[in-house]
């Protein structure tokens, strides 16, 4: 079907935060491309419905209960997923969470929660998993960063922060990678049409005021899709992205053209 990412070999990805939004379109890109899909995250409820949903499409499919702030639950959650499904050849880091809040009316314990999610949950996947994938001289790692890392991002300044070493981290290693055929990259989506956004924005004065805003500012006119991001995260996930590493792709409507 015109669209659909070409079918890869069989592989098996954990996608963290897979229960809702773009996580839940990535995991069904995945799948669509031929992958055994570990759906990990903290709303298990969620992530066993989306998982449901993946078989019921012949994928092969398995819900992992996963807070990635707990070292113990990640180191439990790669070895679930990879006694069902085998060893885990693709990571997409794509968990995340924020509230929109001026940096001087935050404090330590709103950072850490912030730069624990956003950037050391993917530190704890990625030490998990990417032993297997040196051994077995094939990975992908994908992370999903945000825009607000390349750009800035009012009221949102430690988020942007966090997501930037996402970027950073992404790129130092994959030239320690590069040799064994693992390869890692970020995404950055603009604005996207999911339940975080919207909870982030009802959060403020006036959710209707911020999403339009946020609409006008891209230049096509529209906030992204979560199957938006799922594409260029299957693609850089599959073999056709073999000979491409420390890359940072925007998936924005042309809001980042840097």
């Amino acid at each position: 079907m015109a669209g659909q990412p070409t079918e890869q070999p069989r592989r098996t990805a954990i996608v963290t935060g897979g229960a809702g939004g773009i996580g839940a379109a990535i995991c069904e890109a995945l799948a669509a491309a031929g992958s055994a899909v570990a759906v990990a995250d903290i709303d298990r409820a969620g992530a066993d419905r989306v998982a449901e949903r993946l078989r019921a499409g012949g994928a092969e499919a398995v819900a992992v209960a996963l807070d990635i702030t707990d070292a113990g639950a990640v180191a439990g959650a790669v070895e679930a997923a990879s006694s069902q499904l085998g060893a885990v050849e693709i990571l997409v880091n794509n968990a995340g969470w924020d509230r929109l809040a001026p940096f001087l009316a935050t404090d330590e314990d709103f950072w850490r929660k912030v730069i624990d999610i956003n950037f050391m949950g993917a530190l704890r996947l990625t030490s998990a998993v990417l032993p297997a994938m040196i051994e077995a001289g094939w990975g992908r790692i994908v992370s999903v960063s945000s825009d607000a890392a390349r750009v800035g991002s009012s009221q949102e300044s430690v988020y942007a922060a966090a997501k930037g070493a996402l970027i950073s981290f992404s790129k130092s290693l994959a030239r320690e990678t590069a040799r064994s055929a693992v390869t890692v990259n970020a995404v950055c989506p603009g604005p996207t049409d999911t339940p975080l956004l919207h909870g982030i924005a009802e959060a403020g004065e006036d959710a209707g005021k911020i999403i339009a805003a946020m609409s006008r500012a891209v230049p096509m006119k529209r906030l992204g899709r979560p199957e938006d991001v799922a594409a260029a995260v299957a693609f850089l996930a599959s073999d056709e992205a073999s000979f491409i590493t420390g890359q940072t792709l925007s998936v924005s409507g042309g809001l980042t053209m840097a």
